[in-house]
């Protein structure tokens, strides 16, 4: 995969080289899926606005043991193509990410959605070459643009015809992907639950289009970090994308040096991208997750919010 032109240097900036189970997702008397807890049970008896972006994406070094399979749990098998269950909920006018609204028709004419569209690209190329599915999205510290960036990265990937793409808010502590695509969370079940296994996946995520899915969250979380790391977790996003075979899913979370909830589910992902913002992150900033991120997951490349106008060349 060719290599972008690095940005010139810039103060305070950085950029980074990148077992068998039945289908128990059905309930026996119906076509909806039922939690997967009680199903175990019965068979045993943002948006943040931006001036401008600066997209790098650069080959691995080296390729990472893809954790396809949850890193080494083996994704369940279910036999019924649960997509089409889902309920379908149509984004409101006041955003300007997925169709439906004029501000996101004017978006799409903008440097910055061009953007978006080649990291999606070249995103694509990288997951497919390696075979990769889970695709977090993090930032050092508050108030970079990370759910902009995974909302508007969703939205661009979804345009592809005959995809799937599943985006989930997993920010517990500050969840704001319902407000940047301008929909209810309360429309649907829990995060919480969903994740405990006590809902359905029918019952919480929606699909905001034919080839979009969103898991909203309403629900702030002070135990986010103990939640990811529940295996009841790990079990119910296993049974998600075996359910909904996604090309990919992009987890919106919670920055990564100010609490420990994303340090604790960088084993699950298959890659990170990691967000800047040229007017507060700084190089220390971006070092720090390096190391945090060095031996649990790949870094695929830096996305540069709010840069500088002179930093970026114009083609």
């Amino acid at each position: 995969m060719p290599k972008t032109r690095k940005p010139e240097p810039m103060k305070d900036t950085f950029t980074s080289s990148l077992s068998q189970a039945t289908d128990r997702m059905l309930p026996s008397d119906g076509s909806f899926t039922r939690p997967r807890r009680f199903s175990d049970l019965a068979e045993s008896d943002l948006a943040e606005e931006v001036t401008d972006a600066d997209i790098v994406i650069e080959d691995l070094a080296e390729p990472f043991p893809s954790p396809a399979t949850t890193r080494g749990r083996a994704l369940p098998q279910v036999q019924t193509d649960l997509w089409p269950l889902l309920h379908q909920q149509e984004p409101g006018k006041d955003q300007h990410i997925l169709p439906g609204s004029q501000a996101e028709e004017d978006f799409r004419e903008t440097d910055v959605s061009r953007a978006f569209d080649l990291l999606r690209t070249r995103l694509r190329q990288t997951v497919k070459q390696h075979g990769w599915t889970n695709i977090g999205v993090v930032s050092p510290t508050g108030g970079c643009g990370n759910t902009f960036t995974a909302a508007n990265l969703a939205a661009s990937l979804a345009r592809i015809p005959s995809s799937r793409i599943v985006l989930m808010d997993m920010n517990m502590r500050a969840p704001g992907l319902a407000a940047a695509l301008d929909m209810d969370a309360s429309a649907a079940a829990d995060l919480c639950d969903f994740l405990a296994g006590d809902v359905a996946i029918s019952d919480y995520l929606l699909r905001a289009s034919d080839s979009l899915a969103v898991g909203l969250n309403a629900q702030v979380q002070p135990d986010a970090a103990e939640i990811l790391q529940d295996p009841a977790t790990l079990d119910s996003i296993a049974h998600m994308q075996s359910a909904l075979k996604p090309d990919m899913v992009i987890y919106d979370l919670p920055p990564l040096l100010c609490h420990d909830d994303a340090s604790a589910f960088l084993p699950q992902l298959d890659g990170v991208l990691l967000v800047s913002d040229g007017t507060q992150t700084m190089a220390k900033h971006l070092k720090e997750c390096e190391r945090i991120l060095e031996g649990q997951t790949a870094l695929l490349g830096v996305i540069l919010n709010r840069a500088r106008a002179s930093s970026i060349e114009r083609f």
